[in-house]
């Protein structure tokens, strides 16, 4: 018999689905997956300190630290495509490409 009985973190399943959805979920204007990942990163935190209380009882850390890192790759996409967003609407917004010549402008300097 072992002296510790083997447990599961209780979100590391969590943290794993929370990460898959926020890569998901970038083209959805990027604040659901920022939301995700941050709650992602918060279980993780939790659970990562219930892990280094006692190491030896616990059998899913590695799809806890999936979680993590999945969780950090959505918050970095879902960023960037929210910047990419406000710029859009930044440039359509202000009227930037009312002007053909602005418009042809920019294209050459873009190239």
């Amino acid at each position: 018999m072992h002296e510790f009985e083997e447990k599961k973190l209780p979100n590391a399943t969590a943290v794993l689905i929370l990460g898959i959805f926020s890569i998901l979920s970038c083209c959805c204007y990027g604040l659901p997956g920022v939301i995700m990942s941050i709650v992602g990163i918060i279980l993780y935190n939790k659970d990562k300190k219930l892990y280094n209380e006692s190491p030896g009882i616990y059998t899913n850390y590695n799809s806890l630290h999936t979680g993590f890192i999945l969780s950090i790759i959505g918050i970095v996409l879902n960023v960037l495509s929210l910047i990419y967003i406000i710029a859009v609407i930044i440039m359509f917004g202000t009227g930037v490409f009312d002007d053909p010549e602005q418009l042809r402008e920019f294209f050459e300097q873009a190239s």
